[in-house]
């Protein structure tokens, strides 16, 4: 209790409340940019942490982190074009309840269960972090396999319209992962000669082309001066959302969960976490032929699942020293800078520091609300410019953001490559987060299946060997089956009613 108490004075110090503010809305501006994530906030940061105290630098991170992946919702709302990866999971659904005049729940709903997502994991990083690094330790190459199997299944059922060209898309995104090195022999495929290309492609040029550009273009042909999502300007965002919250509850507590146990798994993130909850959402939901034209329960798990994740990063990270993402990654790296070393060992000789960032959580997600609320407000003037004037400055704003990812004019080329395919995979009905999700989780499918496949020295069994591999394998698999056992059911049933209608009326 005493540790507690003495982190709560460090963190209420001026110098860290200031610090934390003045973070809070780099990462709303920062995030809010198409192409500049929660990660290279964060890392825009660092230079500035080496004039700081452990405990403003943390802080403002996690402030920097929290607000960073709400405010990747503003552009996806609006423009549909998702500012962090984030929060490309949901930024079909989101868009698609602004054309429909319900913009203010779509953001409202975000920011309030964005903050309910940060707190539950800054609470689940407090009192279980021990139990939960554990439990990402015993992940193996079978377990993360079988992980990034749940996700690719995922992509597919989030995937509205045909199946079949919902796998096309899924497809395509694990093409474009195959490109570069090979994750074990090193050598390089599909890369036609060209040395740019043995890197692979940039995930964030890839993401811009295919919603930011196709996007562009789409507007660009139909040729309408009128503002992007109408006139209609922004109402309350907080009207009836009680009511949503309270309908939604369960849905909510279940992106919390996912999210904080995806975040702990070291590889993973919020995007994945997104992608997964926003799945789980639409399989338990009672209308799931709504997802994709505007439903508010995708967005409200989703959201919950990606701002609950960073505290889920958070416990590997600062109990084994394991980073859960890129974002931990670099706060690793802070620690270390501030002569901390990351790991069991900290927790003695430095609890107060610890908890301090831990409780930097809570105010960062407390925060949130007033401050992603002025940011709505800010950002809905985007509403009333006309498109002839938005597009080319949108399209500006994914040159500078592909451009300063990869610092090669190479990265834009792929942009406006992606985009322009992305433009006919839509036009043609093929859904695009597919196949982000295919790339995302495509170089992970590929290293664990090759390195558990050395391992086992071929045995596929050795799959099911492990506890946790045995049932997320079963589970995997087991989804796979359900629709080819649904339609088999859904034949008998369908041939036992076309016999006893034949009976009844050869009776008759």
């Amino acid at each position: 209790m005493d540790v507690m108490l003495h982190a709560a004075e460090l963190l209420l110090d001026k110098t860290v409340i200031i610090t934390m503010i003045l973070t809070a809305i780099f990462g709303l501006v920062v995030g809010s940019i198409p192409g500049l994530t929660a990660s290279m906030a964060v890392a825009l940061l660092i230079p500035l942490t080496f004039f700081m105290d452990p405990v403003p630098a943390l802080a403002g991170i996690v402030s920097v982190a929290a607000m960073a992946i709400f405010a990747g919702d503003l552009p996806g709302a609006l423009l549909r074009i998702p500012g962090t990866p984030a929060s490309a999971a949901y930024a079909d659904e989101a868009y698609a309840m602004t054309r429909k005049g319900q913009a203010e729940l779509a953001l409202g709903m975000g920011l309030i269960c964005s903050a309910i997502g940060g707190l539950f994991g800054a609470t689940v990083l407090i009192f279980g972090a021990p139990a939960l690094a554990e439990i990402a330790l015993e992940f193996s190459t079978y377990e993360y396999f079988w992980l990034a199997c749940l996700g690719l299944t995922a992509a597919v059922v989030v995937a509205r319209g045909d199946l079949v060209k919902g796998m096309a898309s899924l497809l395509f995104g694990l093409i474009l992962a195959t490109i570069g090195l090979d994750p074990v022999s090193g050598l390089m495929r599909f890369t036609f000669d060209i040395e740019t290309l043995a890197g692979g492609l940039g995930f964030i040029p890839v993401l811009i082309g295919l919603f930011a550009v196709s996007e562009v273009l789409r507007v660009v042909s139909r040729t309408t001066t009128e503002s992007t999502v109408g006139s209609k300007q922004l109402g309350n965002v907080f009207h009836g959302l009680g009511r949503e919250i309270w309908r939604l509850k369960a849905g909510i507590a279940r992106g919390c969960t996912l999210g904080t146990i995806i975040g702990a798994i070291p590889g993973a993130g919020a995007d994945i976490a997104a992608y997964v909850s926003y799945a789980v959402a639409k399989k338990f939901s009672k209308r799931p032929e709504k997802f994709g034209t505007g439903i508010i329960d995708g967005i409200a798990s989703a959201t919950a699942a990606n701002n609950a994740s960073i505290g889920g990063a958070f416990v590997p990270a600062t109990v084994f020293g394991i980073p859960g993402d890129s974002l931990t990654a670099i706060v690793i790296g802070v620690l270390f800078m501030k002569g901390l070393t990351p790991g069991p060992t900290v927790f003695l000789q430095k609890p107060e520091l610890i908890y301090a960032v831990f409780l930097s959580f809570f105010v960062a997600n407390i925060m949130m609300v007033p401050f992603g609320f002025f940011a709505i407000k800010a950002f809905k003037q985007i509403l009333r410019v006309p498109q002839t004037v938005l597009m080319p400055v949108i399209l500006a704003f994914c040159v500078v953001g592909s451009f300063a990812v990869e610092n090669a004019v190479f990265a834009v080329t792929v942009m406006l490559i992606l985009g322009f395919i992305g433009y006919l995979m839509e036009e043609n009905g093929f859904p695009l987060p597919p196949a982000i999700l295919g790339l995302v989780l495509g170089p992970m499918l590929e290293e664990k299946f090759l390195t558990s496949m050395l391992k086992s020295r071929g045995d596929l069994m050795a799959f099911f060997e492990r506890p946790v591999a045995g049932v997320l394998g079963v589970v995997t698999i087991a989804i796979w089956m359900s629709p080819v056992v649904v339609a088999v059911i859904r034949r008998v049933v369908a041939a036992r009613r076309r016999a006893t209608t034949q009976s009844d009326n050869t009776a008759a």
